[in-house]
């Protein structure tokens, strides 16, 4: 029988832990090539493992998301090797300092700028075109309820999301009459490593794995999808056009 995502091809960040990993395995289940991209090359093997477990197959690519040339040439690689990308999935990110403003240096604040959004706007600016090669690219980005909350103690991470939100959602107007669809994806509380190091207090068993979130993107990934420049709240369980509240 042929799988859902057969011949397509998708690229994850953050792939080696948590809802990049999980979203990578379900990708590489339903039939997709994995390019899965992450800073750690053992946390690459483990998943390259996993999906070849399953019947899938991946491509490794060892790159920190701060390396901008390196994205470039990781699109230019992906043209000459397949000529589009199907699937883009911008999950890599980093939740930076837990500390009121005042006490915040500029490095780390530069830091979670750089890879929640400035990497994220590198990704679209060299995977667009792949994506436009593609009968049904599709593009998710991994959000956070936080960027409209604007938690106390968590302003680079807020701020960062916020940015990210605004960049996806231009690029999903600019592309709304072409094929491409672009999303975010808001995963809420979910047991990762991250959300471990932001709320240590927290019993992790209370929440929901990322293999229960990565059930959600793939659909999202898929030709079939639609919908363009909506959020999809995981904890609520909804689709919805992306408003901030006054």
């Amino acid at each position: 029988m042929t799988k859902p995502l057969a011949s397509r091809i998708a690229l994850v960040t953050g792939a080696s832990r948590g809802i990049g990993y999980a979203t990578s395995v379900a990708l590489a289940k339903a039939g997709a090539h994995v390019v899965a991209v992450a800073r750690t090359q053992g946390g690459l093997e483990e998943l390259d493992d996993e999906i070849r477990k399953h019947g899938g197959s991946a491509t490794l690519v060892p790159l920190s998301l701060t390396d901008y040339d390196g994205i470039a040439r990781l699109g230019l690689a992906l043209h000459e090797r397949h000529g589009k990308l199907d699937i883009l999935v911008g999950n890599a990110g980093t939740a930076g300092p837990s500390s009121p403003l005042g006490h915040i240096e500029l490095k780390p604040w530069n830091d979670v700028m750089a890879i929640n959004v400035t990497a994220n706007f590198q990704l679209i600016r060299c995977m667009d075109p792949l994506l436009r090669q593609s009968d049904a690219g599709r593009a998710v980005f991994v959000t956070s309820g936080v960027a409209h909350k604007a938690s106390a103690y968590l302003g680079p991470y807020a701020a960062s999301k916020a940015a990210l939100d605004a960049l996806v959602r231009s690029w999903a107007n600019e592309t709304a009459n072409t094929p491409l669809r672009v999303n975010l994806f808001s995963p809420g509380p979910i047991r990762t490593r991250m959300r471990a190091q932001v709320f240590p207090g927290e019993d992790p068993m209370t929440l929901d794995t990322p293999d229960m979130a990565a059930e959600f993107i793939v659909p999202m990934c898929a030709p079939e999808w639609t919908e363009t420049g909506k959020l999809y709240d995981y904890k609520a369980r909804t689709l919805r056009t992306f408003q901030p509240p006054a």
